[in-house]
């Protein structure tokens, strides 16, 4: 059992932290205040954005970077948007064949870009001096595959190309301070716990320089945002912050706690408790080991995920396979539980 275990409230066959996450109590805690303090009409707009900075600097220590580099949001797409928003007619764009939908969708929805698709195997060889930006997850959502980044990384430069990373499946169980990229995405409720509705994201300077920042322009883009609020001028803040959305206030006064919990955890020791877990799974039901703490495997008819569900076990389906996933408030027992949970399935369509 890892240390902070009791931190989470649930989690006894829970294995869907890649799907949608717990909050520890720390974050339970913060948005149960939040609602006390917003009923009562206690709530102010200066608290949320005080909340919203200390946020910022725990997503900066989570990602490796300084806060002047982040800029906060509420979905990933937005993100992918800018980037998508700021390339030339007729750019080539790299993705993952069968990526999360949120680093693919805004380059297709141009029309006038060469998007590419090649496998995550292959990516860091298919990255050439015409490539004019690579998108693509850390950890592949639907099979849990992780990217072999330093490669990916170092071909872009040698040829170029910018470079946009996707943690939102990797954050919160494994280190993602070392990624040599020109935008970093990561939603906050998978692995982080927060509350939907926060995300945040850094910013290389070359993509602070050449990125469309009038796609998401708003008061939250100035250098100041309570000096931004009202026209005729266009206030932009000079580094990242030009990217801001008007923040969800609600789901960041969760986010900060959330943030702060994770940002206060060993990350190395965390993904190896979590990889334990993960591989003693699939030793049990017939998988070679891995690096990921997502588990999936081939169930098109669905019934291994059906089985998961009668067993009292939280877990997901995506692509015409069944996911798992082992985090924090899992152990041993949980292990136990799917992989008796697939034998008895196994057992019964003999």
């Amino acid at each position: 059992m890892h240390p902070v275990r009791s931190a989470f409230q649930a989690g006894r066959g829970y294995l869907a932290a890649c799907t949608l996450g717990l909050p520890a109590a720390a974050t339970r805690d913060a948005v149960r205040a939040d609602l006390e303090r917003w009923s009562a009409g206690r709530a102010t707009a200066p608290d949320y954005s005080a909340a919203l900075e200390r946020a910022r600097g725990h997503a900066a220590t989570l990602l490796g970077t300084a806060a002047e580099r982040i800029a906060t949001g509420s979905q990933v797409s937005v993100f992918t948007g800018i980037a998508a928003a700021s390339a030339p007619a007729g750019a080539e764009v790299l993705c993952v064949d069968g990526d999360f939908s949120s680093v693919v969708a805004p380059f297709l929805a141009r029309g006038d870009l060469r998007v590419r698709h090649v496998p995550l195997d292959a990516l860091a060889d298919a990255i050439s001096e015409r490539t004019w930006l690579v998108s693509c997850s850390l950890v592949q959502s639907a099979t849990g595959e992780v990217a072999r980044m330093a490669e990916i990384s170092a071909a872009a430069r040698a040829n170029g190309a910018l470079l946009l990373v996707d943690t939102t499946q990797a954050t919160g169980w494994m280190p993602t301070t070392g990624i040599d990229a020109d935008l970093v995405v990561c939603h906050a409720y998978k692995w982080l716990g927060a509350p939907r509705g926060a995300a945040f994201a850094a910013f290389s300077d070359r993509a602070i320089a050449e990125f469309a920042s009038h796609t998401t322009a708003g008061w939250y883009s100035g250098g100041d945002p309570w000096a931004s609020c009202y026209g005729p001028e266009l206030y932009l803040a000079e580094g990242a912050r030009r990217f801001e959305v008007s923040p969800a206030w609600n789901a960041w006064a969760g986010a900060e706690a959330a943030l702060g919990f994770a940002a206060s955890l060993d990350l190395a020791g965390v993904r190896d408790y979590d990889l334990s877990l993960a591989n003693a799974f699939r030793a049990a039901i017939g998988l070679e080991a891995s690096d990921s703490a997502i588990v999936s495997w081939p169930d098109e008819t669905g019934c291994d995920l059906a089985a998961l569900t009668a067993a009292g076990i939280v877990a997901s389906g995506r692509a015409g396979r069944a996911r798992v996933a082992f985090h924090l408030w899992n152990d041993e027992e949980d292990v136990e539980l799917a992989a008796r949970a697939l034998r008895g399935a196994a057992v019964a369509s003999r």
